[in-house]
């Protein structure tokens, strides 16, 4: 098992208390949770995920499966180039919010047992999210398991500088004057503890050569990193024809979503000509 950072006793208490903290602190922070990540960002995150999809191949008619997809902030993007895209989250909150800003196919689920069959998607991504994770081994085999035969995984996210004062500087904005700034425009302090786990989180992520190990391990081959601005990471990597997967328990026979999985669906709009 790897986990994407250490506990972070100063949010939750317990290792066991983690997941339980998690979806409540994105419930709560749902409805603001897209101004927060455009002020973060300086707008410019829009422009980011739609160019890195239109790098990554994404063709029309190409099936995508967005994982962790919060309010659908890759998956809008995925969806202006193909039309069948579908989001999971287990943040009932953060699907909710989101399902007011495109028509999307939502499921809640967890994305270390994802409810679809075997070989379902061409293209799974993972934006800003890998932190969130309990675990990376077995979030990738389940990757691995849902993907085509040539399918992708795609992974956005921000990796901390290694050098302290860079890492010293980003945490002063990132851990500091985002949180700050959010509590007072929004009067929300719930948005301010949701951003400053955010950067917690960044800054204690496991380093780069662990996440694409744990990849290959689940599978994948040509598994690769490229970074833009020194600190956003596109992670990226393949399921061969025949791929050498680990053992694991195969739900080929399961319904596209489980019994235990609430779904909302809402259907994804008509494919123009």
């Amino acid at each position: 098992m790897t986990a994407p950072h250490p506990p972070l006793r100063q949010f939750y208490g317990a290792p066991h208390d983690r997941e339980r903290f998690v979806k409540d602190l994105f419930d709560g922070s749902a409805p603001w949770y897209d101004w927060a990540i455009a002020f973060f960002s300086f707008g410019s995150g829009n422009w980011y995920r739609r160019q890195v999809l239109a790098r990554a191949g994404l063709n029309k008619g190409d099936r995508v499966l967005d994982i962790a997809t919060g309010t659908g902030v890759v998956a809008r993007e995925a969806l202006s180039i193909t039309p069948s895209v579908v989001g999971l989250d287990p943040s009932i909150g953060m699907l909710v919010a989101g399902r007011e800003k495109a028509r999307l196919t939502n499921v809640q689920g967890k994305s270390e047992l994802l409810p679809f069959r075997d070989g379902s998607f061409d293209l799974i991504t993972i934006g800003f999210a890998l932190r969130h994770f309990a675990d990376l081994d077995g979030v990738f085999r389940e990757c691995a398991r849902v993907l085509r035969p040539n399918g992708k995984l795609l992974i956005l996210e921000i990796t901390a500088p290694r050098s302290r004062l860079a890492r010293a500087l980003l945490g002063i904005y990132m851990g500091g004057v985002v949180p700050a700034a959010a509590a007072i425009i929004t009067r929300h302090a719930r948005v301010a503890r949701m951003l400053r786990y955010y950067w917690a989180t960044t800054r204690d992520c496991v380093r780069p050569e662990v996440i694409l190990s744990a990849m290959r391990s689940a599978g994948f081959r040509d598994e690769r990193r490229d970074v833009d601005l020194a600190i956003f990471s596109k992670y990226s990597a393949t399921i061969p024809v025949t791929p050498a997967r680990p053992a694991s328990v195969s739900r080929e026979a399961c319904p596209s979503e489980s019994a235990g999985t609430r779904a909302m669906t809402v259907p994804a709009p008509a494919e123009s000509d």
